[in-house]
């Protein structure tokens, strides 16, 4: 299925812009559910592609949702996902992305207050969304140093995090924008770190001690 560019009319005072959607192909079930509320908020299909369309990416995983799109160019960006995790919302605020949705939230009056802000370069971000930002984001761990309270660096706990959602290494990779051999290094450290005998275990560990 081709990509979809979506038409809504302009925001009160702003009669000479006309507001356009460009709808990825990739999403699946919430893809089509996303279409559907920005048709019940107004927001028509329009014919072909237009230059400085809000882009809307919608996937189970911001990873999911990236895939496909350019890595830059295009118009503003808003993302919506069925799964957010801090991860996640960096990999996304890193993509461009100026708002950030989960699918349970995107109801059509906040997708059309999204992409409005989208296209006028107003971010929207929940309070859910920017805890998730921010979550863990100490700077001696971000440089891959553990924190005093944990055995881990913030990367290997979050790679343990994805883990326990039931994610592989294909897509962790794709929430990381790292490749799998990085992925699976990550892995062996941390359970090396734990001392741990496998993924299962690791999680177990990680669950019992309140690392995730």
């Amino acid at each position: 299925m081709s990509g979809l560019v979506l038409e809504a009319p302009p925001r009160s005072g702003r009669a000479d812009v006309v507001l356009r959607v460009h709808l990825g192909p990739a999403g699946g079930a919430v893809r089509d559910a996303v279409a559907a509320g920005l048709r019940r908020a107004g927001v028509e299909p329009a014919a072909g592609r237009c230059e400085g369309a809000v882009r809307v990416a919608v996937g189970r995983t911001p990873g999911a949702a990236l895939d496909g799109w350019p890595a830059s160019g295009g118009g503003p960006l808003v993302l919506v996902a069925d799964t957010l995790t801090a991860a996640g919302v960096r990999l996304a605020v890193r993509a461009g992305a100026v708002a950030i949705l989960q699918s349970a939230e995107a109801t059509p009056e906040r997708l059309l207050t999204a992409v409005h802000a989208a296209r006028y370069g107003e971010g929207r971000m929940s309070y859910d969304v920017l805890v998730r930002l921010l979550d863990r984001a100490d700077g001696e761990a971000e440089r891959g140093r553990p924190t005093p309270d944990s055995p881990l660096t913030a990367r290997q706990k979050t790679v343990l995090a994805l883990v326990a959602e039931g994610h592989g290494n294909a897509d962790i990779a794709r929430e990381l924008s790292c490749s799998q051999h990085t992925v699976k290094n990550v892995m062996y450290d941390l359970m090396t770190r734990l001392q741990v005998r496998n993924r299962a275990h690791a999680v177990a560990y990680g669950v019992r001690t309140g690392l995730i």
